[in-house]
């Protein structure tokens, strides 16, 4: 079998843009992948065609192989974008391998560890009392993990400002209130978006009582594990790290000085299941569990939850479709999406990821290259600010 095509789409899909690859074969085989790294979607597709004229010709059945030549046949190896698109063909070609043998991909990392995929969903309100609410909401539906925040409009007419100060105080005042109302079972925390600097953030934990929060998802930029290790020294808050990351390599100090509570692993961010696999190993050595970032198309999500199923160190997926968000995509663009209910993700069977995309509805579908614009936050100085 070898390779006879690398296709990229970066596409609008519903609610956001993705970007899709499409890997053919001689044998009329093909494979799905997804890449990350959002509003890099063109430089993802360069990169992947830059990747087609040696690929091209190659045995799909050589994944790890591949993947060392993709990283490492340029001087200037690795990159969020170049990782991006070298994670969507791996998992393309996962896709291929496991329906050339007549198996889920979960099947070629192992075998299932579980038979289903824990999962958290995120509930929000322009109100405490709205986010308190939908928090409710979850749990009645039989939800035990979640992410909360409260997105008040500083400005009715400006959606692009954000001042951290006010943003921590009014989060930490009803997340206190939703623990007090909601109890100690449910599992709750706040996704920041690396918005905080270290004092901010340090701020932020100090606010509320111990065992308000289970953890606390990108309160920092990543660039300087120290100043990680400064906040930690600031507060025990559990930290939810490692979304942006794009290799093992930036995983290390994060796991290695017990930066890191959970591994926010992103498989369309770091190198697909050949690299996840490997930050999934090292993190067990730790006693850390995966947190997996999952925030993009139907694809990211059988991929992520494929590697769910077969790594033993797991604590829950990210899911976007709940009943406090439904960022769905239309089957008429991808079928065979994975389910969530109350908290469960199942797994398909079917070979390969067991997805499928519509290529001629994605092919015919543009993406929106302004989409990204409302992301470009600012302070009321007028100061650009971390999105």
């Amino acid at each position: 079998m070898k390779i006879t095509g690398i296709k990229p789409y970066p596409a609008w899909t519903t609610w956001r843009n993705v970007f899709l690859v499409k890997v053919e074969t001689d044998e009329g085989i093909y494979g799905w992948g997804e890449g990350g790294t959002s509003w890099r979607e063109l430089g993802q597709a360069g990169v992947t065609e830059h990747f087609a004229q040696f690929l091209i010709g190659k045995d799909p059945m050589q994944i790890g192989r591949i993947w060392q030549e993709m990283y490492r046949s340029a001087y200037f190896e690795g990159g969020r974008v170049i990782t991006a698109a070298m994670s969507a063909i791996d998992i393309a070609l996962y896709d291929i391998v496991g329906k050339k043998l007549g198996v889920p991909v979960y099947q070629l990392l192992g075998g299932k560890q579980r038979d289903w995929v824990p999962s958290f969903a995120s509930a929000g309100g322009e109100t405490g009392e709205e986010m308190i609410e939908n928090a409710h909401l979850l749990v009645d539906e039989g939800w035990d993990c979640f992410r909360l925040m409260v997105h008040y409009p500083l400005d009715e007419n400006d959606s692009q400002l954000y001042e951290p100060r006010l943003d921590i105080a009014d989060n930490a005042i009803w997340l206190t209130k939703a623990r007090e109302e909601l109890g100690r079972k449910p599992v709750i925390g706040i996704d920041y978006h690396h918005r905080l600097s270290v004092a901010e953030a340090a701020s932020f934990c100090q606010m509320m009582p111990p065992g308000t929060l289970d953890f606390v998802e990108e309160p920092i930029r990543d660039e300087t594990p120290e100043a990680y290790e400064a906040l930690r020294a600031m507060t025990p808050m559990p930290f939810a790290i490692g979304e942006e990351f794009s290799s093992k390599w930036q995983f290390l100090p994060y796991i290695e000085k017990g930066l890191t509570n959970y591994a926010r692993v992103d498989i369309c961010n770091v190198g697909g299941f050949t690299e996840a696999m490997k930050v999934a190993g090292w993190a067990e050595a730790h006693y850390i569990d995966l947190m997996p970032h999952n925030p993009l198309g139907p694809i990211c999500t059988a991929a992520t939850a494929h590697l769910s199923m077969a790594v033993p160190n797991f604590s829950w997926m990210e899911v976007r479709i709940s009943p406090t968000e439904d960022l769905r995509v239309s089957d008429d663009l991808i079928s065979g999406q994975v389910i969530t209910k109350a908290g469960r993700t199942e797994v398909s069977d079917r070979p390969g990821l067991g997805i499928d995309v519509n290529e001629d509805a994605i092919a015919n579908s543009p993406m929106k290259p302004d989409s990204f614009l409302n992301a470009r936050l600012h302070r009321r100085d007028g100061s650009v600010t971390n999105w």
